[in-house]
């Protein structure tokens, strides 16, 4: 096999590193659950790894609770499936402080394998530093979790180093909020309507902004997010993605290559404006209620650090700096403890050059594209003349339930391994290029540059941010 080709078969061997933690029991493991019962990950062995004595019973129970609210929805055959899965898996207590002895373990497992880091990043990068390529079984995949590093820099350091144990094509950098099914709703969209494709550009579009907004606080995430904030959590990964499949050109094919070219081409040419009291806004919230539930402040949250000044809603204005995109603001939001959920693109469209004198009602609202990424559905707001006045504009909206996946988010990303399908990996140069965009406002935030504002919980942010941006 070439150096750069991918593995000539499915993925046989899943070793998950981490198999005992949270993010495996609630979310891997069920994602794998339904594709197995869907058939689709026929014969495949599950390994799992972590540092407790666990028995290879007490694993396979584990799987078995993972796997049980996809056990009670299945059809006699998919149980069969899944309880023949739970039987084939096995587990591996590893010492991931001593890496250099895991070496041994992974020749063991049948090959083409895919290894799965769902650790800390710190610890994955420990664990990368202590493997060498022939530690590795030929055709070995290797899976990691974002964030890729906390830096540029130390992007930039992680690549080189997994490039050396494999080739590029062997790496997956998963996201597992750019699934399948969200990219392709957009690309789907955009590149298949006449309508849309010819206007989707600077001459018609006033500004772009893809919001990441949540009702949940912390839920028990602060050991995590305290040291992260809202900008490195969603922004910097999920949301800059996006933003890039909002952007890029035509691709030739939806073939992996053509697609994530134009990704890092568009990457490439954003950036942050240096005003960044201008260009970037930050807040975290204080009690309040959200549901009729009282809300901590953050500050007061167990595991939070005052001190280290985490936000808890931010956002960005990026410029794409080429020739479809000149003059166009993205604005990228994520924010905690809102007062609503909302997932979603806005594609604001330029007012008409000319509207006929006579008109009244909605005469200045714009028209607006909505693309709602859960729940997927579309929504187009549009004017037009209302029942009971023929000169007076109403606004209406025409919407269309777009589709939606029968995997959860990590069973598409994990799909995607088994089957080496590297359209949705987020290539090495593409990861660093997200960093390198909010590197600036991550330095400016730390120096106090930008003043960190407030917004009581169950609130959409502190006063003035709407107004300040127009309403989403």
């Amino acid at each position: 096999m070439a150096a750069n080709a991918t593995p000539s078969s499915r993925v046989k061997t899943l070793l998950i590193l981490g198999g005992t933690g949270d993010l495996s029991h609630r979310l891997l493991l069920p994602g794998l659950a339904r594709l197995i019962a869907r058939g689709r990950a026929p014969g495949l062995v599950v390994v799992g790894s972590g540092s407790r004595d666990w028995s290879q019973d007490e694993w396979k129970q584990r799987v078995r609770d993972s796997f049980s609210s996809e056990y009670e929805a299945a059809s006699a055959d998919a149980r069969r499936e899944l309880d023949a899965a739970v039987q084939r898996s096995s587990y591996l207590q590893l010492d991931l402080a001593s890496p250099s002895g895991l070496g041994p373990d992974l020749l063991e497992l049948e090959p083409p394998l895919a290894v799965y880091f769902a650790l800390p990043p710190k610890l994955t990068l420990q664990t990368v530093e202590g493997l060498s390529p022939r530690d590795l079984p030929p055709e070995t995949l290797l899976v990691l979790e974002k964030p890729f590093g906390s830096d540029q820099a130390s992007a930039r350091d992680l690549n080189r180093r997994l490039v050396s144990l494999v080739p590029e094509e062997r790496i997956f950098r998963v996201d597992h909020f750019l699934g399948m099914t969200t990219v392709m709703n957009i690309v789907g969209m955009r590149f298949s309507n006449r309508l849309l494709e010819p206007i989707w550009n600077s001459l018609h579009i006033e500004k772009m902004e893809i919001v990441f907004d949540e009702q949940l606080a912390l839920e028990g995430r602060a050991k995590y997010y305290d040291t992260s904030g809202a900008l490195e959590d969603m922004i910097q990964s999920h949301l800059l993605h996006t933003m890039a499949f909002m952007a890029i050109g035509p691709p030739a094919t939806l073939g992996e290559r053509d697609v994530r070219d134009l990704v890092a081409a568009t990457l490439r040419a954003s950036s942050v404006s240096g005003d960044f009291r201008r260009s970037s806004r930050r807040a975290r919230y204080t009690a309040g209620m959200i549901d009729g539930k009282e809300i901590e402040g953050y500050t007061d949250s167990p595991g939070v650090e005052p001190a280290r000044n985490t936000e808890t809603l931010a956002e960005i204005e990026i410029a794409i700096n080429n020739d479809r995109w000149a003059g166009v603001p993205f604005i990228l939001r994520s924010g905690k403890a809102q007062a609503r959920t909302r997932k979603e693109a806005v594609v604001t469209f330029r007012p008409v050059n000319h509207l006929p004198e006579g008109f009244t009602g909605s005469t200045t609202l714009p028209s607006r594209l909505r693309i709602s990424f859960n729940p997927a559905y579309l929504e187009l707001e549009l004017n037009v003349n209302g029942p009971a006045d023929i000169f007076r504009l109403d606004r209406s909206a025409l919407s269309s339930e777009l589709h939606t996946s029968q995997l959860t988010p990590y069973g598409e990303v994990l799909e995607a391994v088994l089957e080496g399908n590297r359209l949705l990996s987020v290539r090495g140069d593409i990861a660093e290029e997200c960093w390198r965009i909010v590197d600036p406002v991550l330095a400016a935030w730390r120096s106090i540059e930008v003043p960190m504002g407030t917004y009581a919980a169950g609130t959409q942010g502190p006063s003035g941010w709407e107004s300040s941006r127009g309403s989403l």
